[in-house]
């Protein structure tokens, strides 16, 4: 019996020599900043960062400054690991082209050859222009002169395949130019990424322009028409092409079609004078000339508005659609795709449209709850603030968020 005694003794001596240890153990690990379930260290954190936003590993030495940038107990912040990523020339030719070209068609198609739609938008990123003149601006960019590429044409897209072809890097090899001067197009009549050539072959060309705003709306407010649609507004200015009773039923267009066209065609009228040459292989515009297009299906209710002139109003500035953040100091109404494009431009929906495509191309997926949606509100906060409309900050901000605890 005192042998048994002894035994359970030492058994429970042991046992609490094994926890103790243990509990050492533990804590050594925790103060040499290890852990039994460790997570991302400064170093898998910085490769997270730039195999995000370049898409390739880093060289070692870059892996070494970022993640110092990344240690919180060293002189540099996350947020310049990732500047220090996009420092890469695969963040411009690969990241930014496959996350701009399903911009530039119809079927959102990433395989797409570049383009002046596609090298606009990387320039301007690199370049840090205000983001939010992307419809608006007198801005083009083109391969530099050193480069021996064939000249821009607004009749075909050689100069650009060239450019890629050629595996040139858009990091150091696109120049900023005004469209103006590159296309011909009056300065008044540029739109940014709208009046590219690439653009016009996509979204002008045949149809009657709704194409255009339906895409803009799309791809850069992040709603389509069933998300915008508003039954209860004013359809005075809803073309003749639209018919009032399709199918013999009235409620059809009161109940449906009325929803997209009150707010769409108002603001399509900015699109008026311009359209795809597809003889030439050009963008047209036809300065105080509607383009006959306008006029295609008058007949389905001859009642309907006649465009005049490049006139636009936002309609959605009242009714549901104000929760697209319209700009309390701009006109809401005016003339001409640059006007408009401002309009959009410059709405919260707009900013946050850009931030949640930064988000899910960064970090792989949608926001997903409260925390990944406060984010974006901090996100889009930053991105508008001080109307800087920085796109690289907004790419930084989400590789940090998404790069690991």
């Amino acid at each position: 019996m005192k042998y048994r005694t002894w035994i359970k003794k030492k058994n429970s001596a042991d046992q609490g020599m094994v926890v103790t240890s243990l509990r050492w153990l533990g804590v050594s690990l925790l103060v040499f900043g290890f852990s039994a379930t460790a997570g991302a260290g400064p170093r898998e954190q910085a490769k997270r960062i730039h195999d995000r936003l370049a898409g390739v590993p880093p060289s070692e030495l870059v892996l070494q400054q970022m993640e110092a940038d990344v240690d919180p107990f060293q002189a540099g912040t996350p947020l310049d690991a990732a500047f220090r990523a996009m420092d890469n020339a695969n963040f411009y030719n690969v990241t930014l082209k496959n996350f701009v070209a399903p911009w530039t068609n119809e079927a959102g198609d990433v395989f797409v050859p570049l383009n002046d739609y596609i090298a606009t938008v990387v320039g301007m990123i690199r370049d840090d222009v205000p983001f939010n003149t992307l419809l608006s601006a007198d801005i083009i960019y083109v391969g530099a002169n050193n480069l021996g590429l064939p000249p821009y044409s607004n009749t075909n897209n050689n100069h650009y395949v060239a450019l890629e072809d050629g595996s040139f890097d858009m990091m150091t090899g696109l120049e900023q130019r005004l469209q103006s001067n590159v296309t011909g197009l009056p300065p008044a009549a540029t739109a940014g990424v709208i009046t590219t050539r690439a653009a016009a072959e996509s979204f002008f060309e045949a149809g009657t322009n709704r194409a255009m705003f339906r895409f803009t709306m799309k791809n850069h407010l992040c709603n389509d028409m069933e998300q915008v649609h508003d039954t209860n507004l004013v359809p005075d200015r809803i073309r003749k092409d639209v018919s009032r009773s399709p199918g013999g039923d009235s409620r059809l267009f009161l109940n449906s079609c009325i929803g997209c066209h009150t707010g769409m065609d108002p603001l399509a009228g900015a699109y008026a004078y311009y359209d795809f040459d597809t003889t030439a292989g050009s963008i047209q515009y036809t300065a105080g000339v509607v383009q006959p297009k306008y006029s295609n299906n008058e007949e389905n209710f001859p009642g309907g508005y006649q465009t005049t002139d490049d006139s636009w109003i936002n309609y959605w500035r009242e009714g549901q659609n104000r929760f697209l953040g319209w700009d309390p100091t701009g006109p809401g109404s005016g003339n001409g795709a640059k006007t408009m494009g401002q309009e959009l431009g410059n709405s919260v929906a707009f900013a946050a449209c850009q931030v949640k495509k930064v988000f899910k191309a960064v970090c792989l997926r949608q926001p997903e709850d409260a925390t990944d949606r406060g984010q974006i509100d901090q996100m889009v906060a930053s991105f508008q603030a001080g109307g800087s409309y920085s796109m690289k900050q907004t790419f930084a901000e989400a590789a940090v968020y998404c790069m690991g605890q």
